[in-house]
């Protein structure tokens, strides 16, 4: 790879991940000052929205092969993600003072804390050890929590979505409704999700095992 494109890949992994952990201090901040947990989307949300929307790099850096994770994988990760923090939360306020999408953008935020400088020392060529296991471990518990809070946050959604009837003109070229497109998005979801799940584990299996031999040879070194 040549230096630009590992400059270039270092400072966007480094912005990204000096977002999300803006994100996350903006949002503890606001559970400390209003003494709620309603309140990540109020005092997080716009920054949340516009790094995620602009992860869709990651989805062009594995289709024209700078990055090896391939194109399916992000696309899927990175489509779920936007739509639900654009298409669901950002139109529907009934759902943006929920506990549970607090509790998924604070899982959001501490994945994404964990897996960009992962990346960014990647870039560099020496990651130290403890990250490359948080990141090949952290996901275990916060990729789960994640789902749930947008599981649910997306059922809680549906009477709205029916009611306002959200996104009749583009859906009028479609045989179905935006109601009907995400009771279908519901059902299909959790498979997609733990395929990527079921991925990331054969994916620790593998950075584990070598950074450990890696690990285990600077160590006698």
């Amino acid at each position: 790879m040549s230096p630009f494109l590992k400059f270039y890949l270092f400072t966007y992994n480094f912005l990204q991940a000096s977002a999300w952990t803006i994100s996350l201090l903006n949002i503890l901040n606001s559970f400390l000052s209003n003494k709620t947990i309603n309140v990540a989307y109020a005092s997080a949300g716009y920054l949340i929205s516009v790094f995620q929307t602009v992860a869709v790099l990651e989805v062009l850096h594995g289709a024209i092969g700078i990055v090896p994770s391939g194109f399916l994988s992000p696309l899927m990760q990175w489509s779920g993600r936007t739509h639900f923090i654009l298409a669901i939360v950002g139109q529907i306020k009934e759902v943006q003072d929920s506990p549970w999408l607090s509790l998924t953008l604070v899982a959001w935020c501490i994945g994404e804390m964990i897996r960009y400088p992962h990346y960014a020392f990647t870039c560099l060529g020496s990651c130290p050890y403890w990250l490359t296991y948080l990141r090949y471990t952290g996901f275990i518990i916060i990729y789960p929590t994640g789902l749930v809070g947008e599981l649910l946050i997306m059922y809680k959604a549906l009477p709205y979505v029916k009611e306002t009837n959200l996104y009749v003109k583009f859906f009028s070229v479609f045989p179905f409704s935006y109601y009907d497109f995400l009771w279908d998005v519901l059902l299909v979801y959790p498979f997609l999700w733990l395929k990527l799940y079921l991925q990331l584990f054969k994916q620790r299996k593998s950075k584990l095992g070598k950074s450990e031999k890696l690990h285990g040879k600077r160590k006698r070194m």
